[in-house]
């Protein structure tokens, strides 16, 4: 694997990010945490309205970094084997061969992933934490990188089931894009005038290798230990908020360092500061977060939580010896 430094990971990332942009258009920031989770090495869930671009940026990033790209849909009909694949009889031979399904990819779309029963969805966990699948006893490694980035229909919940805990807290990040401005809205039309074609087809900025070492450089960023803590603290503040059944885990406080140093290397920086926390704590922690039923029907929510919990937990002064001396 190629030794990538933080300044030329910061380089290829907004190479990635402007490639992206040209497809998704006027999301520049919503499209950084996407980068900053793929950096961080996680899985995204996009949850936002039809047509806000959630599957074109999956494909654009594929692309963008020149990942192998496969895409499930998610529906009620949908079994585990339809996505980790099965062994099939070869009658010729007379054996089994295992035949490989769209987990075996390095970016995995899983398209309305709360359209499709528990037991489909329990799938994706063994494969989006330990990177393998096991069918019939045996155990199989997915390509390195792998990631989900699965999309969620917000509005629409007749005929969906809703993910669980145990599955939301698997991934390292909730993003919505939000409708465009009236002129980014034009823009896209415009754009789709000039291609004269619907497919959008962007020219690779890396490769999985590339990936993988830019991965490893983002795990060189110094993290100073009152900043660590301020993650901690964060995360535990939210257990303890009245409007909160179950705060988040303490996979949520390791999320926000693992997210803020990615974050902080597409800043072009090797080293974590409060600032970078801050950028990343709602699409990190929000999700990670329950809120009391009898809140339901009020405007309590997991968001507005980690904006509470932000106001409230002290910043620490970053120390110039977390700086490059």
């Amino acid at each position: 694997m190629t030794d990538i430094k933080v300044a030329e990971t910061t380089r290829l990332a907004g190479e990635v990010l402007d490639r992206v942009g040209t497809a998704v258009v006027g999301k520049r920031e919503p499209l950084m945490l996407v980068m900053a989770a793929i950096l961080a090495k996680g899985h995204v869930l996009l949850e936002d309205f039809p047509g806000l671009g959630k599957t074109l940026a999956a494909r654009s990033f594929a692309q963008a970094l020149g990942l192998d790209f496969a895409r499930a849909q998610f529906t009620p009909d949908l079994l585990p084997a339809d996505l980790t694949g099965s062994f099939l009889y070869d009658q010729r031979e007379g054996t089994f061969d295992f035949r490989k399904g769209p987990l075996f990819t390095g970016l995995l779309l899983a398209d309305e992933i709360n359209r499709t029963p528990p037991k489909t969805q329990s799938a994706l966990l063994e494969a989006m934490q330990e990177r393998q699948v096991t069918i019939e006893g045996e155990t199989f490694a997915l390509p390195a990188p792998f990631h989900v980035l699965a999309t969620a229909n917000p509005i629409e919940y007749e005929g969906t089931y809703p993910l669980p805990e145990a599955q939301l807290d698997r991934f390292l990040v909730r993003i919505s894009f939000g409708y465009p401005t009236s002129n980014e809205e034009y823009d896209v039309v415009q754009r789709r005038l000039e291609r004269r074609r619907e497919e959008i087809v962007l020219q690779p900025a890396t490769d999985a290798a590339g990936l993988l070492a830019m991965q490893e450089a983002v795990e060189t960023v110094r993290v100073d230990e009152s900043v660590g803590r301020y993650c901690v603290e964060l995360a535990t503040a939210t257990r303890t908020h009245p409007d909160v059944l179950t705060g988040s885990s303490p996979r949520g406080s390791l999320a926000l360092v693992l997210m803020g140093r990615a974050f902080a290397v597409l800043r072009g920086r090797d080293y974590l500061v409060p600032e970078d926390v801050k950028a990343v704590a709602t699409s990190v922690l929000s999700h990670r977060i329950t809120v009391k039923p009898e809140l339901w029907m009020t405007e309590a929510s997991g968001k507005r939580v980690v904006t509470e919990v932000l106001r409230q937990v002290a910043t620490p002064t970053t120390l110039e010896g977390s700086r490059r001396p």
